[in-house]
């Protein structure tokens, strides 16, 4: 699995409108790269970032809608 071990640089994160009451429990992603998708923990922004191909992230978030 590929990562970045700092995700600080990236711009454009994302939460989930379901966060939990606004605590920062969530994760986060960036759609500012081309070809891959990095999620995050929002508790941890200078923290790691696993990276994702777009299409596999796609399928994932298509997955969790079914």
């Amino acid at each position: 699995m590929r990562h970045i071990p700092d995700a600080s640089g990236l711009t454009g994160w994302r939460k989930s409108s379901f966060t939990n009451n606004g605590a920062g429990d969530c994760v986060e992603v960036t759609y500012t790269l081309d070809t891959v998708v990095p999620v995050r923990d929002s508790k941890r922004p200078t923290g790691p970032a696993v990276v994702h191909s777009r299409a596999a992230w796609a399928a994932l978030v298509e997955h969790v809608k079914k």
